[in-house]
């Protein structure tokens, strides 16, 4: 979990960056910006939001001979190292920009190059580096008074509500390639701004492992479960899975598995599907690891506890309380009308 609330901008550098391919130019500021008391605030408005919006998926440097390799990762080890140095830095940080800014689809603009303090995660107080850069322009409208009247001018820049792309590199777990969050609000150019500028790999920490986990059961729930017994069953799979993962703190596969699938003809179907699909989710040779609560709470907001019926009905499962599906909720099957029926169960309507 991070908290940006108290974080300071330190220090802050300011370049552009053109399009190769275009023979667009690269422009690097001499000095870095003077930050003043009415542009702070705004600009820690700007680049940071994206980041509390954002569910926090993390990732680190990566190479796949070793970590010194990897650009990024030894001009982030430079200016945690020494914060003096950080607008030298920065303009190398740009001009690797620019070397991958040579495909088409790639926009010039603006770079933001900070140095953060203050800046808390998992509960430890670091430093940061902060990387920001926008490309969108928004027109918007100025007033001139010209002897009585007021006149119109179209002017363009940046619009402060949405920031293009950015990552916090966080001065923390440097031997796993340091912790990092990226937004990226233009999803045609993902790889030229995470694979080829960034060059990271998901941090395979508890949050990592507790979300693909919680992932790969949704996928059995609907490719397995589902067809083996029906919709009620896969909800309520699903179910049990995200309760057992709430109210433990480690994970343990062989207690999880004999807690959640009521069949148990389903245990060695889930072990098949794990050898099938566990790559994709990264979990193949995964059975024990710590829990992450707010990973979970995450996956219990985006896991779908409907039943969707063909005539137009819908039957809500409630999460919290999931033995009230198991005990006041039956399916059969109408001989009379060829349909099959759910059956419910309850003493009073409730108002709301």
């Amino acid at each position: 979990m991070i908290n940006l609330y108290n974080t300071h901008i330190e220090s802050l550098s300011i370049h552009r960056v053109g399009n190769k391919s275009r023979n667009e130019a690269i422009f690097l500021s001499e000095n870095q910006y003077s930050l003043n008391n009415e542009m702070a605030p705004l600009l820690k408005e700007y680049f940071f939001k994206s980041f509390r919006e954002k569910e926090e998926n993390y990732y680190q440097f990566a190479h796949e001979v070793d970590l010194d390799y990897n650009e990024m990762f030894k001009m982030a080890t430079e200016i945690f190292e020494n914060p003096s140095n950080v607008h030298d830095i920065s303009k190398q940080i740009t001009n690797h920009l620019f070397e991958q800014s040579n495909h088409p689809h790639i926009k010039n603009g603006e770079v933001y190059v900070s140095y953060l303090t203050n800046v808390s995660i998992d509960n430890n107080i670091v430093d940061a580096i902060g990387i920001f850069k926008s490309e969108l322009r928004s027109d918007f409208l100025q007033f001139e008074e010209k002897n009585s009247n007021l006149d119109l001018i179209l002017q363009e820049g940046i619009n402060l509500n949405r920031l293009d792309k950015g990552c916090i590199i966080f001065n923390y777990k440097k031997e796993e390639g340091y912790k990092i969050l990226t937004v990226d609000s233009n999803r045609y150019d993902a790889r030229y701004w995470l694979e080829h500028f960034l060059a990271v790999d998901a941090f395979q920490d508890e949050n990592f492992m507790t979300k693909k986990y919680l992932k790969f059961c949704q996928s059995f729930a609907k490719d397995v479960v589902f067809p083996a017994e029906d919709k009620k069953q896969e909800v309520m799979f699903m179910n049990r899975a995200v309760n057992h993962f709430a109210k433990n703190d480690t994970f343990e596969e062989t207690n999880f598995l004999n807690e959640v699938l009521d069949n148990p003809d389903l245990i060695p179907e889930f072990k098949n599907y794990k050898v099938d699909k566990g790559e994709k989710f990264s979990i193949e040779d995964v059975t024990t690891f710590p829990i992450a609560n707010a990973a979970v709470t995450d996956a219990r907001k985006s896991i779908k506890n409907i039943i969707n019926l063909d005539t137009h009905i819908q039957i809500k499962l409630d999460f919290i309380n999931p033995e009230s599906a198991e005990k006041y909720v039956e399916k059969g099957w109408d001989e009379e009308k060829q349909m099959y029926y759910y059956l419910v169960y309850f003493n009073k309507e409730n108002k709301s």
